[in-house]
């Protein structure tokens, strides 16, 4: 799919620029002509981007604090666009009880800032498929689990799902927000980010077992990932939400690679409640049955020119 517009004459803003996925977008959007404003937080490191735009008039630095509402409005400020992925703030890295309300407010404020920026023509929000799949009827359904369905929060913090919990909770109101604003939004439900670091202790992966069961474990890798976003963004047609992800985990053998890769010492921390390891029972399952569906968003993608 060729974009429908001149990429050479759009500015957009990345926010939060420093971590995998802004990165890579930052570096995918130069290249295809874009303007970029990178957005990092004021811990984030500037140095990232040197040398990664050959015309240092393409790619703007901002250091964007996601509560400071001004900074934000600063950062977007002739911007026809924005790829929104929150990044935990520096003093708050870990998902517990409490990161709900601190990604929540982030949401808001971005949303809002959209709506007061009058370039502004599409925000593509990044979400995650934990604010799919986690409902207590999901063994249940009858149809496979796509962009219609959300998770239950009260599900999520009875078993202490918190990255389910927060990106629920986040999606649900920059949604709200942006269909009372009149911004042009749509999101993404990533799988499980497939990054060189990802560790057992990502939040993503607490109640992994359970997801495995029920087979909606899924995963993305960052190319496709970076794609997805940027073919939203280009396409006139998107609409709503997107669940994004090219791998499920759904075989022994997926589940076993993937718990090695997690767990490189296969020690004491195998044990971990979080870890994808099938339990006993699935052993001599070939396969587990895929219940999540992503043909939305393939089917926006099928003519797209990476």
């Amino acid at each position: 799919m060729a974009p429908s517009f001149d990429t050479t004459t759009q500015t957009v803003c990345v926010m939060d620029a420093s971590g995998h996925l802004g990165f890579n977008l930052v570096q995918r959007l130069l290249h295809r002509g874009y303007t970029v404003h990178a957005s990092i937080q004021k811990y984030g490191d500037e140095d990232l981007f040197n040398g990664i735009s050959a015309d240092s008039n393409k790619l703007k630095i901002f250091r964007s604090d996601p509560f400071d509402y001004h900074s934000i409005i600063e950062a977007l400020r002739g911007c026809s666009g924005l790829f929104y992925t929150f990044e935990p703030p520096h003093d708050q890295p870990n998902y517990d009880e409490y990161m709900a309300d601190v990604e929540v407010r982030a949401a808001h404020n971005v949303v809002e800032a959209c709506a007061q920026t009058e370039t502004m023509d599409k925000v593509v929000f990044t979400s995650s498929a934990t604010a799919v799949v986690w409902r207590e009827d999901r063994k249940t359904m009858e149809l496979d689990l796509d962009e219609r369905h959300w998770s239950d929060v009260n599900f999520c913090r009875k078993f202490k799902l918190w990255h389910g919990v927060s990106k629920t909770m986040a999606e649900k109101s920059a949604w709200a927000l942006a269909m009372d604003r009149g911004v042009n939004m749509v999101s993404i439900n990533a799988g499980l980010l497939m990054t060189h670091d990802l560790s057992i202790q990502h939040p993503y992966l607490r109640g992994a077992a359970e997801m495995y069961e029920d087979g909606v474990f899924v995963t993305v890798d960052l190319p496709f990932l970076v794609d997805a976003h940027i073919c939203v963004y280009e396409e006139v047609s998107s609409y709503g939400r997107y669940l994004c992800f090219n791998h499920i985990i759904n075989t022994h053998d997926d589940a076993v690679q993937l718990a090695q890769k997690l767990t490189p010492a296969a020690g004491s921390s195998s044990s971990s409640s979080s870890s994808p390891s099938p339990q006993s029972g699935d052993l001599g399952k070939g396969f587990i049955e895929q219940k999540i569906s992503n043909k939305k968003l393939n089917k926006l993608m099928v003519n797209f020119e990476a």
